[in-house]
């Protein structure tokens, strides 16, 4: 059974994130597995597992410089390999409703985490995905040889807002689905893979405990549609059953 051989998950301290760890810890084959925490230190379910392929690393994804020292230390275990992986999953789900207090800061800050967070980390850890491609050239355009996958929502598709609601979350969803699709123009030069996909609604802290899946049941449908990615799914926005979501 193929899998990534290293995978690099932000956000990775709960929920959908935590769910990824471990998956791909329950895989023989993955050789290394990259936890991003803001606070490692008080990841408690991350610090329970006990997997020398388990490199928790501190990341904040507002931060420029906490991406690239993530960078070096990641780039340090895998070399010349590079990174497999790159599953962008860090995400907030504030509130915001039409007729709430304007809040600037909660706009921005919204937008910080769910757009700008994943431009940033895709760009700083390209070299290594390109690393990774080219180390794996005998494989075919996937997630197998080098892919950034962007964990969106439903809430990303204007064909289907049926209610509105969700004002921002809505907004930075839609935005990250168009910087997979502008983001794949260049990384499928280098035959790397850039794809988003909606994990449905899952219970976890994000969604106060509502939901109608569990983390491990969506990530098991998750993984099953990324292992049918090839070149032409590049730049696509997916459900997690595996058919394209409406834009």
């Amino acid at each position: 059974e193929m899998s990534p051989s290293s995978i690099l998950i932000t956000g990775a301290n709960r929920g959908i994130g935590l769910g990824f760890v471990h998956h791909y810890l329950s895989l023989p084959a993955v050789k290394h597995v990259f936890a991003t925490a803001r606070n490692p230190d008080t990841a408690k379910d991350l610090n329970s597992i006990s997997d020398p392929r388990l490199h928790i690393v501190k990341m904040d994804v507002q931060s420029d410089q906490s991406i690239k020292e993530a960078e070096k230390e990641i780039a340090s275990v895998v070399g010349a390999t590079g990174l497999t992986l790159l599953i962008n999953n860090a995400g907030v789900a504030a509130r915001y409703e039409i007729d709430d207090a304007p809040d600037r800061k909660n706009i921005l800050d919204t937008f910080d985490i769910n757009v700008a967070g994943p431009i940033v980390v895709s760009q700083v850890f390209l070299p290594l995905l390109r690393k990774a491609s080219s180390n794996n050239s005998s494989l075919p355009i996937g997630v197998n040889r080098a892919a950034i996958v962007n964990i969106s929502s439903g809430a990303a598709s204007m064909q289907d807002n049926k209610s509105g609601g969700h004002v921002v979350y809505r907004a930075t969803k839609t935005a990250l689905n168009s910087l997979t699709k502008t983001f794949g123009h260049h990384t499928i030069k280098d035959n790397i893979l850039t794809v988003a996909i909606l994990p449905g609604f899952v219970v976890t802290e994000l969604t106060n405990n509502r939901g109608e899946l569990t983390v491990d049941q969506s990530v098991a449908l998750m993984v099953k549609v990324f292992d049918t990615w090839t070149k032409e799914s590049n730049g696509l926005y997916y459900a997690k059953e595996g058919h394209l979501f409406p834009l």
